[in-house]
């Protein structure tokens, strides 16, 4: 069969944008150019890929067998340009993962880490979700992440590093005035205050919901922030109440003047923080070295905050 890695990169743009203009824009080629490649492609898997409407473009059956596919054949080949790059130069590669909430505070501290452990090692970073870092890890864009077990996602395996606790942050006002007091407020008090959390889509949202005892709908809850950096400022100044991290507790409270923090009765409510890569993938004792230089410097800034609050 004689397809080509090109052709593979226009359905997939295709599938992605669900519509030739654009996806020849991200492709950086003419309309007509993209609409050949893709006609090809599907007289060679011998049936339509996509449904062509107005002003969509839809995958039929085949196109959705064909993508997942697609999807291993382009990771693979990325990971082969990448080792043929690094061999050339002499060097090794590391592409890492790390879901939004944890970025800012532990990254720092790792690829400093990294760096003074292998000069040569080249690292790479995706922030991003992690429905989205769950995708690129499956489809061999990058080689581990960092985010918030479990994963329940099948063909990744799953590495324990530390637990991040949560506190609850607001102004001072906010917090002295709760009914039950500051000194024992458990999660499930906050039903009636208002809280305000991230965007939908973030895992940080659904663990504090989970933990609340509440869900999305609830008429106390506003969940429209982008970042934790956001929700700081805005509970600072009063607006509400909002789960914190650890991880990110002595950072916000360093960033953002009136911001104020206290711990939850236990026990307390934490996420458990994890490193994740596929299956599929040889460890060869990478992977454990990098679960340990995380764990370290992640429980440093754990500790070192549970020690000041």
């Amino acid at each position: 069969m004689n397809f080509t890695l090109r052709q593979l990169q226009y359905f997939k743009a295709l599938v992605q944008q669900r519509n030739f203009g654009r996806a020849a824009q991200i492709c950086h080629v003419s309309q007509p150019a993209l609409s050949v490649q893709i006609k090809q492609l599907e007289d060679l898997m011998g049936g339509a890929l996509v449904e062509r409407h107005a002003r969509d473009v839809v995958p039929t059956p085949l196109g959705r067998d064909v993508l997942a596919l697609v999807e291993d054949v382009l990771g693979s080949a990325a990971r082969l340009d990448r080792l043929a790059r690094d061999q050339s130069d002499g060097r090794r590669s590391l592409s890492l993962g790390i879901i939004p909430t944890m970025a800012p505070y532990l990254l720092p501290g790792v690829l400093a880490a990294l760096r003074a452990g292998d000069l040569s090692l080249q690292v790479q970073i995706r922030e991003a979700r992690t429905e989205r870092l769950i995708a690129s890890l499956k489809a061999g864009e990058i080689d581990a992440a960092v985010l918030a077990l479990p994963s329940a996602t099948k063909g990744l395996s799953e590495h324990t590093l530390f637990e991040d606790r949560f506190l609850l942050a607001g102004s001072e006002g906010r917090l002295l005035g709760l009914p039950q007091g500051a000194d024992a407020v458990r999660p499930t008090d906050l039903k009636s205050a208002h809280l305000m959390l991230l965007e939908d889509g973030h895992c940080l949202t659904d663990q504090a919901l989970e933990v609340c005892g509440q869900d999305r709908n609830s008429a106390h809850i506003n969940m429209g922030a982008s970042s934790l950096p956001t929700l700081s400022r805005l509970v600072a100044e009063g607006f509400g109440l909002t789960l914190m991290p650890e991880l990110a507790a002595q950072s916000e409270l360093a960033a953002v003047p009136g911001l104020n923090l206290i711990r939850f009765s236990d026990p307390e409510p934490a996420r458990t923080v994890g490193l994740v890569r596929r299956d599929t993938t040889s460890g060869d004792g990478w992977f454990d070295d990098l679960a340990a230089l995380i764990r370290e410097v992640g429980e440093g800034i754990v500790s070192s905050c549970r020690i000041s609050t």
